[in-house]
């Protein structure tokens, strides 16, 4: 019996010393090619962490927040924000638990990212400000805007989030993979997993992008380094995502939201008719309309199409 304990003690040891190894080696490999410098951006320092941005050109401010996805970064933006900074002031931050900006180990709720965008406008921009805002991150800018309207302007959104999946609450079932996904070795195991550059690729060749083998080898490794910048601390985020901690139902907030809202969806994107038409359903003041020949990010695949539509967006009055 004490022979069978060893053994099991010996095996156990041996198994928790590969994964520890595997995961210090994607760790140190995911960033060697260093693609998310900071020296050419500054640090907001928040209560909750160091999050990083970037300014550039002169004009009415505009706040560019990428999707929420601890493998997005800033970067999603990298292909507009020069053509924007022709006219305005434009500001683009890694969210909390993203990028360059710290991922500390804690809950991520949708309010934090309510008061994250709130206390950004309001400590670094300083005025009311445009915002536009890709997908996830969607129902965390419309509540911080219905619930600190004078900080906001126009409200644009690409790719809205489904409504009824912004519904979904934590429970039981959830909480335990979120559990799971935060343990020290084996739930680091599981987000490099998920986050594997080959599942990155996947994940643009199925839902990013509407022609995947398009998808050049710098967006890979740069949402690949993303991912693990900070030794995979970003599966803090993943976990409060999969148990359904950045949902909220946001039906009353869009009702009551007098500020502009523009919709921006993309023809190839499953779904995002009946998804758009269900904002309109509850704020009939919101206007929508498509970028062709894309998917999920059009900022990255079809920047210049994009471009046209928000330019309209941002000079109308």
């Amino acid at each position: 019996m004490k022979k069978q304990i060893r053994n099991f003690l010996l095996l156990t040891t041996i198994t928790t010393i590969t994964i520890h190894g595997i995961n210090k080696a994607i760790s140190v490999s995911s960033v060697m090619k260093n693609l998310l410098k900071t020296d050419k951006g500054r640090f907001f320092t928040w209560r909750y962490g160091e999050i990083f941005y970037t300014k550039q050109g002169k004009g009415s401010p505009v706040l560019l927040v990428h999707d929420l996805n601890p493998a997005s970064s800033s970067y999603e933006w990298e292909k507009c924000i020069k053509h924007l900074a022709k006219n305005h002031t434009v500001y683009a931050l890694d969210l909390l638990g993203c990028g360059r900006s710290d991922k500390p180990n804690m809950t991520y709720s949708n309010y934090l990212f309510v008061q994250l965008i709130t206390d950004f406008i309001k400590n670094v921009i300083g005025e009311k400000t445009d915002v536009v805002v890709t997908g996830e991150s969607s129902s965390f800018t419309l509540m911080a805007c219905n619930m600190n309207p004078e900080e906001f302007n126009k409200i644009i959104v690409i790719n809205p989030s489904n409504l009824m999946e912004l519904c979904a609450t934590p429970n039981k079932e959830k909480n335990a993979l979120k559990f799971l996904i935060d343990m020290p070795i084996i739930g680091t195991l599981i987000y490099n997993i998920v986050f594997y550059n080959k599942n990155i690729s996947k994940l643009f060749e199925e839902k990013y992008y509407y022609k995947g083998h398009m998808v050049s080898t710098k967006v890979l490794d740069t949402y690949y380094e993303a991912a693990h910048l900070q030794n995979g601390k970003g599966k803090y985020l993943l976990s409060s995502i999969k148990a359904n901690y950045t949902n909220i139902n946001i039906v009353h907030a869009l009702k009551k939201i007098n500020n502009s809202i523009y919709l921006i969806g993309s023809r190839e994107q499953n779904g995002i008719t009946e998804i758009m038409n269900s904002y309109v359903a509850y704020n009939p003041s919101i206007e929508a309309s498509y970028v062709e020949n894309s998917k999920y990010l059009p900022q990255l695949e079809v920047p210049e199409k994009l471009m046209e539509v928000l330019n309209l967006y941002l000079e109308s009055k």
